[in-house]
């Protein structure tokens, strides 16, 4: 890695070694072994021993060219424009603005003598010249703070091999349908091995790829292929318990002196019998999160299923071990993790739950709140701080309570984002969605934390469900993205999908979660691009609900989705721009979100009655109903948001 140093603030076009910009817009032929960087607000220059190599890095990006083989090579400034269009005004007019750096990181191959020199983004290489150029676009900040992340269901999203559950073949093939989504990021459920007792939530190796899914293979070549298409890739980890059949569990259990007998919670029983505290599982009915072992004559703790024995972090080993595991995935070009109920890493199993909350039948995983756990993700933040390119951690802090939650980002030094779970549970009302947008902006501006934002997910029903209203799930859509936060869609939500309705037969789930994890469909016709029964029934309306039949149709959710998130993938002020409250009529929420000299102004109407506002000077760009767009907008309809500038 090479040390940049900063070198203060211009405004200038940069062109190095030979290269001329000719009339027409493209650059002339470079020399050997430059590098090119056309739009320049912070420079930062590095130089090699013989001073051959001249890096400069610049707030705007642009295309790098490194090594001898870049005789010839031509672009237009034209391409590089589009990703600048937000602040090619300011870039001639103005102030440059200051809204983020375009990290690149310069690696050798060989030694300093060697004219062979490459570029990486994340996992991914440019150079040398003949492979494909990556997308140059501002990104503001960490990357993951102005993306939107696409959560796929593996099981459930497309089917490769015929089997009736989708696979990494099945989602390889329907890679461009995501790309053209327009999304930065993609979030697996686990595809980890497993016995599926919780559909991949039970882990039998956290270094291999179900056989259901798959193969190692297949998952590298997804990754590579998501890479090519400027889109990260996040895996499920599961580290607060493993499967009942993972190699360790089955030596822990095998004899109280084995030596991984202590990679589990293993305890007596109390004086008097039974568990040795009050807490309750997971799908359990009210059954205990203790498990009795007839072998050894203890118990076992596990929050959720018996089939999940929870792992001890406080053990040196386990700590070890699975940030082995990490590094396995990140070394292979693993952009991050979404961290499964990351607040249960610490437990005090000394303090039992309140006997009124346990006598309610309510489990103790969303209660489980320790101190410990603060330090087990400050050296995981370590280890992932430790690769280059911003490696993301993001948590399930089912918690249900902001500010414990805020408390999991630390001092910027564990969780980079957390999931931000109330309003999922949030009615369709203002007053519901403005207390909660105010109480995420009280707890985590303060402490500097970036928000998430989320409607749907695999453990909830899908929000078209929640609130059986097309209308109002159009312009859920609209909040969700442009609230200032990461957004987090769940794959299907973009098409309007409903939970499915399952029989009694065809129940697989220990949670009852089936209905929100459908299969998505693809075509109009029977089978719906499933090619043969789909293991859930397919969601409502499949047909009309399909990718078929949304695909071209200009007034679709899925032409919505796409416009919107197409809106703020280029604009600094939706993606990590300012955010305020404006006046509004009652039932009406109205925001603004500015970045400089940008300013959106987002309208959304709970109401099922038209509603009366006034903002002159602007202009509607994205309507839910796509009704009214480029006009004045004097009349909200009912349950209508709009987006104006």
């Amino acid at each position: 890695m090479v040390d940049v140093r900063h070198e203060g603030d211009v405004a200038e076009v940069v062109v190095f070694h030979g290269v001329g910009v000719e009339k027409s817009g493209r650059l002339g032929p470079l020399g050997s072994g430059v590098v090119v960087v056309l739009i320049v607000f912070e420079r930062h220059a590095i130089a090699f021993g013989d001073g051959r190599v001249l890096i400069v890095f610049c707030v705007l990006g642009g295309f790098v060219v490194t090594g001898s083989e870049a005789k010839g090579f031509r672009t237009t400034l034209l391409e590089l424009a589009r990703f600048f269009e937000a602040t090619v005004a300011t870039l001639l007019h103005g102030r440059a603005p200051d809204f983020g750096v375009l990290r690149l990181e310069l690696t050798q191959d060989n030694d300093v003598d060697s004219s062979s020199y490459s570029l990486t983004r994340g996992s991914r290489r440019i150079g040398p010249f003949g492979l494909p150029w990556p997308r140059i676009r501002v990104v503001p900040g960490p990357w993951w703070q102005s993306t939107v992340v696409y959560q796929v269901y593996p099981r459930s999203f497309s089917d490769g091999n015929g089997d009736g559950i989708g696979d990494l073949q099945g989602l390889l093939e329907q890679i461009d349908y995501v790309a053209r989504l327009g999304v930065g990021a993609v979030w697996l459920s686990p595809i980890f091995r497993s016995p599926m007792a919780d559909f991949g939530y039970d882990v039998s190796d956290y270094r291999d790829v179900d056989p259901v899914f798959g193969t190692l293979d297949d998952l590298d070549r997804l990754v590579e292929r998501f890479h090519e298409r400027g889109i990260r890739v996040l895996l499920d980890w599961v580290p607060n318990h493993s499967s009942i059949e993972h190699p360790w569990f089955v030596e822990s259990r095998s004899s109280r002196t084995s030596a991984k007998r202590d990679w589990y919670v293993w305890r007596d029983p109390p004086p008097g019998g039974g568990p040795p505290n009050n807490w309750l599982a997971e799908f359990s009915q009210g059954a205990p999160a203790w498990t009795f072992d007839d072998a050894s004559g203890q118990y076992y703790l596990h929050l959720f299923l018996p089939e999940q024995p929870d792992l001890n972090w406080a053990n040196p080993e386990v700590v070890a071990a699975m940030h082995d595991d990490v590094r396995f995935w990140l070394d292979r070009g693993i952009d991050g993790f979404r961290i499964d109920v990351v607040h249960g890493l610490g437990k005090d199993i000394t303090r039992d739950d309140p006997d009124d909350y346990v006598e309610a039948g309510h489990t103790h995983a969303p209660v489980n709140d320790s101190e410990a756990t603060h330090g087990v993700l400050r050296d995981l933040r370590r280890l992932f701080d430790s690769y280059p390119d911003e490696r993301v951690m993001v948590g399930e802090v089912f918690l249900l309570d902001t500010a414990r939650v805020a408390r999991y980002y630390g001092h910027g030094d564990e969780l980079h984002l957390s999931f931000n779970f109330p309003p999922l549970f949030a009615s369709w009302k203002a007053s519901s969605w403005r207390r909660h947008i105010d109480t995420t902006i009280a707890h985590l501006d303060p402490i500097d934390a970036w928000p998430t934002w989320v409607l749907s997910n695999h453990d909830r029903p899908r929000h078209r469900t929640r609130y059986d209203s097309e209308a109002i799930t159009r312009a859920a859509a609209v909040l969700l993205l442009t609230l200032r936060g990461t957004p987090f869609l769940y794959a299907g939500e973009e098409l309007g999908l409903a939970d499915a309705v399952v029989p009694p037969e065809r129940v697989v789930d220990p949670g009852g979660r089936d209905g929100c994890r459908a299969p998505l469909p693809w075509t109009r016709e029977p089978g719906h691009g499933w090619p043969s029964e789909p293991w859930l029934p397919l969601p409502p309306q499949p047909s009309e609900h399909s990718v078929e039949a949304e695909e071209n149709d200009p007034r679709s959710m899925l032409t919505l989705y796409r416009r919107l998130i197409a809106v703020r993938t280029r604009s600094p002020a939706l993606s990590v721009g300012d955010f305020t409250w404006l006046d509004s009529p009652e039932g009406v929420l109205a925001w603004q979100r500015r970045a400089n000299n940008e300013r959106w102004v987002v309208l959304v109407n709970f109401t099922e009655t038209a509603q009366t506002v006034s903002l002159p000077g602007l202009t509607c760009e994205v309507s839910s109903d796509g009704i009214g767009e480029g006009e004045a907008v004097t009349v909200l309809r009912p349950w209508q948001a709009a987006l104006l500038r």
